[in-house]
């Protein structure tokens, strides 16, 4: 056997021992633009009364999935991660919690007849605002510090309005004589609420992992 081809055997048994990193950044950069993406489906789907079977909210929900354990599995198989797998983990879930909580949004309203109001598409529209400044942060893991604080802090501040919104639609929905009505809208103001603490608690996560990187 000649030089060259002891090294090329040499170098795959160390492969074998050591596989190659894969690319984390790029695979979270990936879900998050799906995430994006799903939300505003969702919000495009919100705006189009009256409301149509959201099944294809279903459908790229689940191809969001694909994406998570397609990076759990490879996560099990790398030797090094760029940061730590819990974190990653479950920065991962929280992306998915994001287009989950949506779908299950789109399909209550749906079952329950609950037509949109003011507060329901502002609040949507700023989880899809915030969901994309998540995606700018993870984007910008590479890049400049300044640039990834500042996309987080424009992603908090987008968190802190959809309490603002949630609180003073509420308001308004309790004030009403229609009890029934409000009974609906407040499960729904309630499953978009959680839409924006899944968006927080992911971009807590992720800033904390950019953190442990630098």
């Amino acid at each position: 056997m000649d030089e060259k081809s002891r090294r090329y055997k040499k170098n795959k048994i160390l492969d074998n021992i050591f596989p190659a990193e894969y690319d984390f950044k790029k695979m979270l950069e990936e879900q998050a633009e799906s995430t994006q993406a799903g939300v505003g489906t969702f919000v495009f789907w919100l705006k189009n009364v009256p409301l149509k079977d959201p099944a294809h909210i279903d459908k790229m929900a689940e191809e969001v999935d694909e994406l998570r354990h397609r990076m759990e599995k490879q996560m099990i198989e790398a030797f090094s991660t760029p940061f730590d797998r819990q974190d990653m983990y479950t920065l991962s879930r929280h992306m998915d919690y994001i287009l989950n909580h949506s779908k299950e949004t789109a399909r209550e309203m749906y079952s329950y007849g609950v037509e949109p109001d003011k507060s329901i598409i502002e609040i949507a529209d700023e989880l899809f605002r915030g969901t994309g400044f998540m995606v700018d942060a993870v984007r910008a893991m590479n890049g400049d510090k300044a640039n990834f604080d500042d996309f987080i802090r424009k992603a908090r501040k987008s968190m802190h309005k959809i309490e603002d919104l949630y609180i003073s639609g509420m308001a308004i929905l309790l004030h009403t004589d229609d009890a029934m009505n409000a009974f609906r809208k407040g499960e729904i103001y309630h499953h978009l609420r959680d839409v924006g603490r899944a968006l927080r608690r992911a971009v807590d996560l992720l800033h904390k992992a950019f953190m442990g990187m630098n």
